[in-house]
């Protein structure tokens, strides 16, 4: 499948005063995970999820989010 036809799907919850956002490829179950502290950097680490991401994030209480938001957050615009 051609990367750039891949609709990915975003998450996120906050932490007292951190915000954690979750960018998974449905296709391979690669992504991004953003750690937004409270000064505003940004810490960006590349993933490897499993199968069982989807369940993890709900356990976890993470709410679907837009890819907006995700970019806003990457870019350091929210």
């Amino acid at each position: 499948m051609d990367a750039k036809n891949i609709i990915h799907k975003y998450f996120k919850k906050d932490f007292s005063g951190y915000t954690v956002l979750v960018q998974v490829n449905p296709v391979d179950y690669t992504g991004l995970e953003l750690i937004v502290h409270p000064d505003g950097k940004v810490e960006k680490t590349k993933m490897e999820f499993d199968e069982d991401i989807y369940e993890d994030l709900e356990v976890d209480e993470f709410e679907e989010t837009t890819s907006l938001v995700f970019n806003l957050y990457l870019k350091g615009l929210a």
